[in-house]
């Protein structure tokens, strides 16, 4: 288990934080499933009395309240604290409800960390998960953002995450579980191949693996080199931003390279509308920017979770409620410019 302690010292090292104390603790998400469970012991092992577990309840499953009190339980024995984070997933036409269910889950772990005053909040996600994200992305198109997969280190509601083993399968984790003689829990929905990441764990990663015994750590290494490329993306796309303003000016936005045009108009949505547009929204939004060389020409499209339309000299996007709104009121979404 030591170069698993280590993994965790060096997360800390790399990053830079303040160590989890009683008055800061650290938190770590905890399912009660084998990953977690190590995560939790190892990290209250390494900081005794400054780390606290923090258990979110979906409650999608019938065996939601066996998970809980497990929890609890365990909790309980090894004389971590606890809180029991409950969710209301709300799933609307069109959404995943997977997703939706990963926003619940931010939403819940940033509050609870924000109540403790916590330093971090840890997540349990290994090698072989972030090889499983990096196919899954792949098998979507996605891409360097989306190739980055899974970040070691990211803010969501002001709240810094960590996922200190990365680098770490999960057969060692097991084996540490199965060392400490830790109780742990299986979530049945593993299972279940009607889920893409489950196809991919189960039918894909093995037939892989045979091929390529290291592939769990390729595949992590090629995240990280497309975070790298990721992150320069972003760098660009902020100068380029503040050349063309935001909301941005359609005369400046021409005058960038399609690929330039198409980054920082993802940059830009991204931060407007909290999503990135899809690959057919992005693209015929540049074609109909390359074509509007008049102030007559109107651009209205459907993008990310709302609409872009061009007024006068700008483009402007309205979030779905501003756009039912004036829709139905009769009001002209296309003002004369």
């Amino acid at each position: 288990m030591k170069h698993l302690d280590e993994a965790l010292r060096r997360w800390w090292q790399r990053h830079a934080l303040p160590l989890p104390t009683p008055t800061a603790p650290l938190l770590v998400a905890f399912s009660g499933g084998v990953d977690s469970t190590a995560l939790l012991q190892l990290a209250h092992q390494t900081w005794p009395g400054a780390v606290e577990a923090v258990h979110v309840n979906h409650g999608l499953q019938e065996a939601a309240p066996a998970f809980e009190a497990h929890c609890r339980l365990a909790c309980a024995q090894w004389g971590v604290p606890l809180q029991v984070q409950p969710v209301a997933v709300t799933v609307r036409t069109g959404d995943s409800l997977e997703e939706q269910a990963r926003h619940a889950r931010y939403r819940a772990l940033s509050e609870a960390a924000r109540q403790r005053g916590a330093c971090a909040v840890w997540l349990a996600q290994h090698a072989d998960d972030q090889a499983e994200t990096v196919l899954l992305a792949l098998s979507r198109g996605a891409g360097v953002n989306g190739l980055a997969a899974m970040g070691e280190r990211v803010v969501h509601h002001g709240v810094v995450f960590g996922r200190p083993w990365l680098g770490v399968e999960q057969s060692v984790l097991r084996a540490c579980v199965a060392a400490g003689g830790w109780p742990w829990v299986d979530d049945p929905s593993n299972a279940h191949t009607r889920f893409t990441r489950n196809r991919i764990r189960h039918d894909v990663m093995p037939v892989l693996l045979k091929a390529f015994p290291a592939m769990a750590q390729t595949l992590a290494r090629s995240a990280r080199h497309c975070a790298e490329a990721g992150g320069l993306l972003a760098e660009l796309a902020q100068q380029d931003l503040a050349q063309v303003g935001s909301p941005p000016r359609v005369v400046a936005l021409q005058a960038l390279s399609a690929a330039r045009l198409a980054n920082v108009l993802r940059h830009w949505l991204v931060q407007v509308a909290g999503r990135a547009p899809s690959t057919v929204q992005l693209d015929e939004l540049v074609k109909q920017l390359g074509a509007a060389r008049t102030r007559g020409h109107q651009i209205h499209l459907k993008v990310a979770n709302g609409h872009v339309r061009r007024v006068g000299d700008w483009l402007e996007f309205l979030p779905p409620p501003m756009a039912e709104a004036l829709a139905p009121a009769g009001l002209d979404l296309f003002p004369p410019g």
